[in-house]
């Protein structure tokens, strides 16, 4: 599939029917000024971060009778080459014009240390129906910051301008943190339904020897059970239980050794075989992290 490739954040000033960017490497799109029709159909890719906000994204989380979202528009995130579009969220209410859309091509972030710590915001890979929704008093926040921003791009460019420039987005991108924290808080409930059911599934997976012919369990098959991404999932899961989801695998993986060298006679390479290791010192490797003893030690436990 051919996806429209924007390589400068002025190409994409140039496809909206902008004027040219004020810097080339960062922009700040009003959404009143934009014209969403220009926009090409189907997927695309941006070779730049994204952060958007819509006042619109108000598909909102039901769990029951009773709503666990707000709604008051909320903050989408993209990165480099992710893909983006395509007729699936053209035809969500999520897919709605966006109000600010922050473009920042990394070469921006070049001698500062957010080059290397904007890695550390898991939010960047999640995918559109994992937006961040925003209660009234988050929504002013975000809006007052994307203003500052604004002001500071139309202001005579100066030897500051970049310095107070990273310094807002860096604090854009921690009350960003701090706002899905509350959403995994907010979402208690609904995540714990969640972890219940990988809970299942794993028990499933590994009581039925599925490992066997399939391997170890991955985060990827996981996050599909639930239909989330990978990084939303970790990121759910550690703020619900202190642990991510290849946490969570390999403490099912124990549980599930402990069961085995504590009833069967297999030996410990039969285990490792039947939980879907290739190697049997991988296993052993990874019990012993785990459990401050070996396999073996483990079993002689019980005699």
């Amino acid at each position: 599939m051919n996806h429209h490739k924007f390589n400068s954040i002025g190409e994409a000033h140039e496809v909206f029917g902008l004027p040219k960017p004020q810097h080339p490497l960062i922009s700040l799109v009003d959404g009143s000024v934009a014209n969403p029709a220009n926009m090409p159909s189907g997927s695309h890719v941006l070779n730049f971060y994204k952060i958007s906000y819509k006042p619109g994204m108000s598909t909102r989380l039901r769990y029951g009778q009773d709503y666990y979202d707000f709604n008051e528009g909320g903050l989408l995130f993209a990165s480099p080459n992710q893909i983006l579009g395509g007729e699936a969220e053209s035809n969500s209410e999520v897919a709605a014009c966006s109000l600010y859309t922050l473009l920042i091509h990394p070469d921006f972030f070049v001698g500062y240390s957010l080059a290397s710590d904007i890695k550390r915001f898991g939010f960047f890979s999640y995918s559109t129906n994992e937006g961040l929704h925003l209660s009234e008093a988050e929504k002013d926040t975000v809006i007052s910051i994307f203003k500052m921003i604004q002001t500071e791009l139309s202001s005579r460019i100066d030897d500051f301008s970049q310095d107070v420039i990273i310094s807002q987005i860096e604090l854009l991108l921690n009350f960003a943190n701090r706002f899905y924290n509350r959403q995994f808080i907010t979402r208690k409930a609904v995540n714990h339904d969640i972890l219940r059911q990988l809970d299942s599934y794993l028990d499933d997976y590994l009581d039925h020897d599925k490992s066997l012919n399939q391997g170890i369990p991955s985060v990827q098959l996981l996050a599909d059970q639930v239909n989330l991404t990978p990084s939303y999932l970790s990121d759910m899961l550690r703020s619900l239980t202190g642990r991510n989801a290849q946490q969570l695998i390999h403490d099912k993986l124990i549980e599930k050794a402990k069961e085995l060298l504590s009833t069967t006679n297999l030996s410990v390479a039969e285990i490792a075989y039947q939980l879907g290791f290739e190697y049997s010192q991988s296993f052993s490797r990874l019990f012993k992290t785990k459990t401050d003893v070996s396999p073996l030690e483990f079993r002689r436990s019980f005699n």
